[in-house]
């Protein structure tokens, strides 16, 4: 019997909590056909405005929407408000765009060759844009693929993530009430292989945008022949402890970038790099921290640390932390497993060629590394495929700005978490960490027109 629907599952209580459709490649390609036909009728006033509306349905649905993401993620209900925050930013952002025109105007008898012109430039949307989000961000990976779009005219089929589709719903309907028409945002749910195939053959499909694993987008990047691609990819990102640093502060940063989201971010501290100097004080800091977070039922309001995805998941995380322990490294707080929740965990003396560190561990694991100096702290940040983010702790300008010209990362912040960010900034990374022009509202409105020059007599 072929499946028709995918069940949507409580990672902490196995609970049903919603069905998807499962659709079929034809029903993706009509709904590509469908976009490929809308034109926008609404002006740059009006899609702000449409956004802006959106952004206040988020705003007054935020704590239905906040328990709908932890009951079908395991997220904390800590985490999945700050996502309801970040997604209504997203909208908000967006609606600013919408009226912002970056075209500009040119004289064209500047040279002898030239005439007297003028010639200006303007942005258009593409065709159409096709996008596939992943698990981990429910409703803020739709909202930053779905609201630049809308802000950019540009009709989009969007697949969400079949373990976690139901924010996606509730945002199409929200979209829907707020009057945006059918065609201009339409979700697809069913075998991510069957709908990405047919995403990517369609001839109207112009970008891709995909955020999700390294080996999935460098498929895509493989088939998507002569077209733009967005794509965000995985991360194992440093928080580098240096001179000067303030211990107290670092062990706040460690941890908020380590265990927030389940430690299930791209941009999660996935490696605490200290000073041997330093190295001692801040394990016990961390550790002492740590071992505060209260791990379990994502929808009780003491939770801090939720599950991950599934119990598979965290099967391979708890694999990882032993095999490391059995490697040498110290197990200074948490670590056990219980069916899809980690407690959160702080591992010291780990080396570089465990798998916990030489790959990325998707969940809340701390891992610390010590170095003698920042010599070796940042040819250890850089030791690694991926080029997502970094987080610089030190009291020293030069050596902050040092850190700043020589990681090779798409953001280093200085006295930050790696993952911080507005919706608004660049984001992206180099390596496997992405491929093509960064997202971020901006950014992904400009990834979403063209440009072109107009000129006339003067």
């Amino acid at each position: 019997m072929i499946q028709e629907r995918i069940a949507v599952v409580d990672p902490f209580s196995g609970r049903l909590v919603g069905e998807v459709r499962v659709m079929s490649g034809e029903a993706v390609r009509i709904a590509l056909d469908d976009a490929a036909a809308y034109r926008y009728e609404l002006d740059r006033h009006e899609r702000s405005t449409l956004l802006f509306a959106v952004a206040e349905h988020i705003a007054d649905d935020a704590e239905r929407l906040a328990a709908l993401i932890s009951a079908e993620s395991g997220l904390s209900l800590r985490d999945t408000r700050h996502e309801v925050q970040r997604g209504r930013d997203v909208f908000r952002f967006a609606a600013m765009e919408a009226l912002r025109d970056d075209g500009e105007a040119f004289a064209c008898d500047v040279s002898a060759a030239g005439r007297a012109r003028r010639a200006v430039t303007h942005r258009e949307p593409v065709r159409v844009a096709a996008a596939i989000t992943p698990f981990n961000h429910p409703l803020n990976q739709v909202a930053h693929k779905v609201a630049p779009a809308i802000a950019a005219g540009t009709p989009i089929v969007l697949k969400p993530s079949e373990r976690t589709p139901l924010a996606a719903l509730w945002l199409l309907d929200a979209l829907g009430e707020c009057g945006l028409p059918h065609d201009a945002v339409q979700l697809v749910t069913g075998d991510p292989r069957e709908i990405g195939a047919a995403m990517l053959e369609h001839p109207a499909v112009e970008v891709v945008l995909f955020t999700g694993s390294v080996g999935v987008g460098k498929q895509i990047a493989a088939n998507l022949g002569y077209r733009r691609a967005v794509l965000e990819l995985g991360g194992n990102d440093p928080l580098l402890v240096l001179d000067g640093a303030g211990i107290e502060r670092a062990a706040e940063l460690a941890v908020t970038g380590a265990f927030a989201n389940s430690g299930q971010r791209c941009t999660a501290v996935k490696r605490i790099i200290v000073l041997d100097s330093l190295a001692d004080s801040l394990a016990q800091a961390v550790a002492e921290r740590a071992a505060l977070l209260v791990a379990g039922d994502p929808l009780d309001e003491r939770t801090d640390v939720g599950t991950v995805i599934d119990e598979a998941a965290a099967i391979e995380i708890a694999e990882r932390v032993q095999a490391a322990v059995a490697a040498g490294a110290r197990l200074l707080a948490g670590g056990n497993r219980r069916a899809a929740v980690i407690e959160p965990c702080v591992l010291d003396d780990v080396r570089p060629d465990m798998d916990v560190v030489a790959r990325e561990t998707f969940g809340p694991v701390a891992p610390i590394l010590r170095v003698r100096d920042a010599d070796e702290a940042i040819e250890l940040a850089n030791a690694t495929p991926y080029g997502l983010s970094a987080g610089v702790v030190t009291g020293e300008l030069e050596l902050a700005l040092r850190c700043a010209r020589e990681l090779r990362c798409g953001t280093v912040n200085i006295d930050e978490v790696p993952g911080f960010r507005t919706e608004l900034t660049p984001f992206g990374g180099v390596g496997d960490s992405g491929l093509g022009v960064k997202e971020g509202v901006r950014e992904t409105i400009r990834a979403l027109t063209v440009g072109k020059l107009v000129s006339f007599p003067w």
